[in-house]
């Protein structure tokens, strides 16, 4: 996906934003390639929603730019939004008013009408666009939104904790479509905190915290670099790990030891054989367990 003949979709430089003395997000450097779905990963707070509003021109930077479509978001926010899908992570739509009738209302804003792509997304979604928002679930409005935020076809889809809401078949069709589209030549950029979501649509992701990304690059390569869990059953008494680098996070539970490790295996497994090995397993990371350990330090606390 990644080359130098692909267009930089987003591409932002030393981006901040302050609002007064609190801090918004600091020198967010990032590039986002077309076709791809880019994760956007960090906690609550972390900086993520402030991120995307300033990438649409709702908010205007304290301090370096961004530009979509290699458009500077402060001159040209009307055009980035025409060629733009959003979902934001507090959707807000007008009670009253029946689902049709919000998404028409979107795609008219636009210069747009409804057609099949319409009834393709609510049929897809499983949602009744003919009752009114305020019958409608949590759930059912969501799918609302993004009906409204993929109809008019964007080549930019911004979402922001999409699967709020979602039971979990609806989170797996929300993924197919989201692949459909990228498919398609889209490109999506995919904020959340929802771990197993980034690590199964996402070929890249950034992690954001306390307003500063902290590390960006591709999701396997991003979890091999980091903790592997080891687990290791034994005869007799298990070796002491004492002295070793990179060892972490020990747990024995009788003859038998439980422990990450990030680094060369070598030295780990020779100790390990110094004692009667019954049973051995060594596992990959899930990218809960990479999200955690930027987050509390280990190996440092820093960038990789």
């Amino acid at each position: 996906m990644r080359g130098a003949s692909c267009v930089a979709v987003i591409e932002t430089r030393h981006l901040s934003k302050y609002y007064g003395g609190r801090r918004g997000v600091e020198d967010v450097s990032l590039e986002v390639e077309r076709g791809e779905i880019f994760g956007f990963l960090g906690p609550n707070g972390a900086g993520k929603t402030t991120t995307i509003r300033l990438l649409l021109g709702f908010l205007r930077p304290s301090g370096g730019e961004a530009r979509l479509f290699g458009l500077e978001t402060r001159r040209h926010g009307l055009e980035i939004r025409r060629r733009t899908g959003y979902l934001p992570s507090d959707v807000s739509l007008y009670p009253n008013l029946r689902g049709r009738e919000v998404v028409e209302f979107t795609l008219a804003t636009r210069g747009l009408r409804a057609g099949r792509r319409v009834e393709e997304l609510s049929r897809r979604l499983d949602v009744d666009l003919g009752l009114p928002v305020k019958q409608l679930s949590r759930g059912m409005r969501q799918k609302v939104a993004l009906v409204a935020a993929l109809a008019h076809e964007p080549e930019l889809i911004l979402l922001d904790e999409p699967d709020a809401g979602l039971d979990p078949l609806m989170q797996r069709t929300l993924e197919e479509l989201l692949r459909e589209e990228v498919a398609r030549g889209r490109t999506v950029f995919l904020s959340s905190h929802h771990l197993a979501q980034v690590e199964a649509l996402c070929h890249r992701v950034a992690v954001i915290r306390e307003g500063r990304v902290v590390a960006v690059d591709e999701v396997a390569s991003l979890r091999r670099m980091r903790l592997k869990r080891v687990q290791a059953s034994f005869a007799q008494e298990p070796p002491s790990l004492e002295g070793l680098e990179g060892v972490r996070d020990v747990r024995r539970e009788g003859r038998r030891l439980v422990f990450h490790v990030s680094g060369d295996l070598r030295p780990v497994l020779r100790r390990l054989a110094e004692s009667e090995l019954s049973d051995l397993s060594v596992e990959e990371p899930s990218l809960e367990e990479v999200f955690l350990a930027y987050f509390s330090g280990a190996e440092g606390g820093g960038r990789p």
